[in-house]
């Protein structure tokens, strides 16, 4: 991955799990909008008290399957798709790993993202979409917010992203049958 700070634009190398996601997702029945992904990632941000979460899927774009953004406030309009040089979800799944950034500006890395800019995003917590079975990433789960968070609340916020993740793949695997 590079990352240029003068744009805020990340480039990232070829996807070597895109094909197979792409048809897991399909397999899965996962890519539209869903009520009651938006009614999940509603409660995620009520559970972490934060202003936003998403059910972010990672293929050619980021699809936002589960949205809860409040309308006003602090946030301008978001849509259900982003592309993969913006926010940090796609680092999410390609690191496989989780990403609490409680004041996205501690990270130069970080504070450049495009989101920073236009959505005002000041503190992030994401953890991957594991599928088990296959051991594939198909997204991530996040909270977002307009104001930076103490360090000190990090792991508690991202216990509740993770525990909630789990309960998201089982609730998926277990609707497709897995």
């Amino acid at each position: 991955m590079i990352y240029d700070q003068a744009s805020g634009l990340v480039t990232r190398p070829p996807d070597p799990d895109l094909q197979a996601r792409v048809e897991l997702l399909e397999r899965l029945g996962l890519g539209e909008p869903d009520p009651e992904f938006d009614t999940f990632a509603s409660e995620l941000a009520e559970a972490v008290g934060e202003a936003c979460g998403m059910v972010n899927l990672v293929t050619d774009r980021q699809y936002f399957i589960g949205l809860h953004f409040p309308k006003g406030g602090d946030f301008p309009p978001v849509g259900r798709t982003m592309s993969l040089n913006e926010g940090y979800c796609p680092e999410v799944v390609s690191r496989r790993r989780a990403l609490p950034l409680p004041d996205v500006c501690a990270s130069p890395r970080f504070a450049g993202n495009r989101v920073f800019d236009v959505l005002h995003v000041r503190t992030y917590t994401g953890v991957p979409l594991i599928h088990t079975p296959t051991g594939l990433v198909i997204g991530s789960l996040c909270v977002v917010g307009p104001k930076a968070r103490p360090m000190s609340k990090a792991q508690e916020r991202l216990d509740v992203v993770k525990g909630r993740g789990e309960v998201l793949m089982k609730r998926v695997m277990r609707n497709a049958g897995d």
